[in-house]
């Protein structure tokens, strides 16, 4: 291979399936950066593909880099989606918000739905998948009457805070039973916000004892046979976190990993047209 070949060539090249991460967007000193906890990139390799971190990009960049993706992992972050997206205020301004995120991964996970692209969403990537496709977000859980408290102690060890937390129910016949079996599972918790109403079309697949989603896939659509391997699935809790020493978190990057060598071997013997978000 021919080292200037194009960056697009070279990854088509490739026996690894490509898997987008969207990165943050952060102000470190006077200058802004954009920010992929290496965690996430981490948990690509485990899943076998080749992780490609996007900046903020415009909208024909965003196709361009849509066109190349054989998969997408959406990451957890500090940042919160901006409540305007489904039509509140800001409950509390101290919270961290990333709009530049949010302009370029909302019409991103539409794009990624409608392509039928396997993704893998994280925490805040969870939370954006559900605003993206119309639902609504509880800015506050832990101050809903019959809650709990979702959020980690901050003071605690890094390990204390990423820990079991609560059991989830696993809703039988869905993707997670398919995977893990239908019952409970331990998890972590990590967030503060949660699923106030399900986007349209979307499959619950796991409740926190409190009713809490915790974890819902994009079923395929309405009159289309389901296609082996899909795999669009968003999770609250951190399945990346110390992920080579987790089965419930190695079953999940396996399977997302599969899905996506699935959509590589059916999209890349022809020259797919460019998707537009």
């Amino acid at each position: 291979m021919n080292a200037a070949a194009p960056a697009s060539v070279l990854l088509a090249a490739s026996d690894r399936p490509v898997v987008l991460v969207p990165a943050c967007n952060r102000q470190l000193g006077d200058h802004p950066f954009h920010i992929c906890g290496q965690k996430y990139i981490d948990a690509v390799r485990l899943a076998g593909a080749l992780p490609l971190v996007m900046p903020a990009a415009t909208p024909d960049e965003l196709a361009d880099l849509l066109a190349l993706a054989d998969g997408l992992l959406l990451t957890g972050s500090p940042s919160n989606v901006h409540p305007r997206h489904f039509d509140e205020g800001v409950l509390n301004p101290e919270l961290p918000l990333d709009p530049r995120r949010d302009e370029m991964t909302l019409p991103l996970i539409r794009a990624a739905r409608e392509r039928g692209l396997p993704f893998l969403a994280i925490c805040r990537g969870f939370q954006e998948v559900n605003v993206a496709l119309g639902g609504a977000l509880h800015q506050a859980v832990q101050d809903l009457p019959g809650h709990l408290d979702h959020r980690e102690d901050k003071d605690a060890p890094v390990d204390v805070q990423y820990g079991l937390a609560h059991p989830l129910q696993v809703e039988a016949g869905g993707l997670l039973a398919t995977l893990l079996g239908a019952g409970e599972i331990q998890v972590n918790s990590l967030h503060g916000q949660g699923v106030k109403r399900l986007a349209p079309g979307l499959r619950v697949e796991a409740r926190a004892p409190d009713g809490l989603i915790e974890a819902f896939s994009v079923p395929p659509p309405e009159g289309e046979a389901a296609e082996a391997g899909r795999f669009q699935l968003g999770v609250q809790w951190h399945p990346e976190w110390k992920a080579r020493e987790n089965p419930i978190s190695m079953t999940l990057l396996r399977a997302f990993g599969d899905a996506c060598r699935s959509f590589r071997e059916r999209t890349r013997a022809t020259v797919p047209e460019r998707p537009r978000p």
